[in-house]
């Protein structure tokens, strides 16, 4: 398979908090100098931030086990030891942290910058001056420093688009990526030429984008794992729109369609309810553009493109950018009444 990695698990350990210190005052003319043990330094934290320069997790498979620096010991003259350096893990955007041990969702990173600690450091323990009171001036107490979190934690990889495209194994999803936008997938006659999801920016007029992914062919049986099912089944979750492609010379339109329906529903039930278009693709066969007569009532649309001969690709292209809107522009009222006291 290609460098593209979407799932790892890796060890991860906080720093342990720096021990207390216990020391007494030596000065000169000070014979009953008091406590002056300082604070252990606190230990660093394990995070995660997601970085837009990269595309894969891959890093991870190489090194597996990160671990925080610990925090310094207290010292006397009431000195606080230095705080153990966090250790900061890069990621794509779109990654979401779990907790392996437990199965809890730690949280995840969608947008560059973003971050989340996923293991704890440890507090510094307290040096004996913490301890010292009118009624007991010369304590020798001390604590040590608390241990650092430890966990076991999956790294998964969901990427980011607008618009996905789905299909069985040589529908066209390649090819239509190419033509609208710049990116380069694999192109060939054979099933599976795509074993990885690529991402290409759609440019429109007026300064207007959107990012379309092209997912790995969908047969029957993805949803259990057959080809590579739920591989990249995870992709789509994230796309706002999905355009089921299906080929013009495909045995049969409809059963085509019905089967990626429900590969999409037997998946996740809330991913069948995102909106949805269908476009034929090749419909250069036929010598026209007229869509072929096909049963989706719930599809907001039913197109006919040539990615090859570059034909019918503005309607699909301005339908896409039009739903997006009206999506965007939902949520986006949805959060202000949600702003509203």
């Amino acid at each position: 398979m290609s460098g593209f990695i979407d799932r790892v698990e890796i060890n991860v350990e906080a720093g342990t908090g720096g021990s207390g210190c216990v020391s007494f005052r030596r000065e000169h003319r000070v014979p009953m100098g008091g406590p002056d043990g300082g604070d252990g330094g606190r230990g660093g934290d394990v995070i995660v931030r997601a970085d837009s320069n990269l595309a894969t997790l891959l890093d991870y498979t190489y090194r597996t086990r990160f671990q925080a620096e610990r925090g310094e010991h207290g010292m006397g003259n009431n000195k606080t030891g230095h705080s153990g350096k966090d250790i900061t893990l890069p990621v794509p955007p779109g990654t979401v942290i779990r907790d392996l041990d437990t199965g809890d969702v730690l949280g995840e990173v969608l947008n560059d910058g973003d971050t989340l600690v996923v293991a704890r450091a440890g507090r510094g323990g307290r040096g004996n001056t913490f301890f010292a009171t009118a009624t007991h001036q010369a304590p020798r107490e001390w604590q040590p420093g608390e241990e650092g979190e430890a966990r076991r934690v999956e790294l998964e990889l969901k990427l980011i688009a607008d618009a996905g495209l789905v299909g069985q194994p040589n529908a066209g999803k390649s090819t239509l990526l190419s033509v609208i936008s710049a990116a380069h997938p694999k192109i060939a006659d054979y099933p599976f030429t795509t074993l990885s999801p690529n991402l290409g920016v759609v440019p429109l007029s007026g300064h207007r984008s959107f990012v379309v992914a092209d997912l790995p062919g969908i047969i029957e049986g993805a949803h259990e794992g057959r080809g590579l099912g739920l591989q990249f089944l995870r992709h789509i979750e994230r796309t706002r729109v999905l355009a089921f492609l299906i080929p013009v010379d495909a045995m049969d339109w409809q059963a085509e369609y019905d089967g990626l329906r429900s590969e999409i529903a037997s998946y996740s039930a809330e991913l069948a309810t995102k909106p949805h278009c269908v476009v034929f693709t090749k419909i250069d066969l036929l010598g026209d553009l007229e869509p072929p007569d096909i049963h989706a009532p719930y599809a907001f649309g039913v197109y006919a493109i040539s990615a090859v001969a570059r034909k019918g690709l503005d309607t699909l292209l301005a339908a896409l950018w039009s739903k997006l809107l009206e999506i965007r522009t939902s949520a986006a009222a949805r959060a202000g009444d949600a702003a509203l006291p």
